[in-house]
């Protein structure tokens, strides 16, 4: 039976190359190949033309040049695993969707080509995020790479799945784990008008505490050396994984994998760290039955 693969996607920009990077450390770290793949659209409407064939051999010639020069990269980063190269044709998003159906794990760069210099996340990134069929990681070349691994806990079914990669990241990269908690206080009627981060509440704030030390308590004992440092916020989720973003290395968070619309694999927190993140986003999502 073959091992599943870490994919990774290239098109040349150095947001993918950052990605490839990453990617390459990770399929290290985790003894795993890693599947280098670069997608072009070649446009069939141009063999009505003479110049059809010589027009496809010179796209696919400069599509394997691009996936060699990563698949190179992947190998000067990591020597020793398992590397293969794919140049496919076909729509960026449909094909990588398709790859994710048996990777391991899918690594994308926040940018590609085209659209506007301004935004963080590139459309293509953002639609393999929210619906790929395993994990993904989206790489930012802006992140600490001494930092910590931060965390977003909540009460969701899939929990467990995320503390667990969580702690394996931190343990993997022999560094602290900032579990974050975000709560809205109860108020009582009087303070209605009072933002809840403005109000200090310490006995709900020692249940909620409690309650996330229970949850941490069955993975600092399978992990009992990576560090854990805990933050309790009255302030948004994501607001609050966006701030932690900014000193660490990498950030996991959980999707939305039942009891959703079908295709609404991510939820608003994990949207907004896509495009605000100030490094790695991992988006753990546990394959369908």
């Amino acid at each position: 039976m073959r091992t599943a693969a870490i994919v990774v996607a290239t098109d040349g920009t150095d947001s993918s190359r950052a990605a490839v990077d990453w990617a390459a450390r990770e399929a290290q770290r985790r003894h795993l190949p890693l599947r280098v793949v670069h997608v072009y659209d070649w446009d069939w409407a141009e063999a009505r033309y003479d110049m059809g064939i010589e027009y496809f051999d010179v796209t696919r010639s400069l599509a394997e040049a691009v996936s060699a020069a990563a698949v190179d990269h992947a190998r000067a980063v990591a020597p020793e695993i398992e590397i293969e190269g794919d140049t496919v044709i076909g729509r960026t998003t449909a094909r990588l969707l398709a790859e994710s159906a048996g990777a391991e794990l899918i690594v994308l760069g926040s940018r590609g080509r085209g659209g506007f210099a301004g935004l963080r996340l590139g459309s293509v990134s953002q639609r393999v995020a929210t619906h790929a069929l395993c994990p993904v990681v989206v790489v930012r070349d802006d992140g600490n790479p001494e930092g910590p691994v931060a965390v977003g806990v909540d009460d969701s079914p899939t929990a467990d799945h995320v503390l667990e990669t969580a702690f394996a990241e931190a343990s993997a990269r022999d560094c602290t784990l900032v579990a974050v908690r975000s709560y809205l206080p109860a108020l009582p009627l009087w303070l209605a008008d009072v933002r809840a981060d403005e109000v200090d509440t310490p006995e709900q704030d020692q249940i909620e505490r409690d309650r996330l030390e229970e949850q941490l308590a069955p993975w600092r004992a399978k992990y009992p050396e990576v560090p854990v440092e805990i933050v309790l916020t009255h302030d948004g989720a994501a607001s609050a994984l966006v701030g932690v973003s900014t000193s660490a290395q990498l950030v996991v968070v959980g999707s939305r994998s039942r009891g959703v619309l079908a295709g609404a694999l991510l939820g608003s927190t994990g949207l907004q760290l896509l495009h605000h993140a100030n490094c790695a986003i991992s988006i753990v999502r546990q394959r369908p039955a």
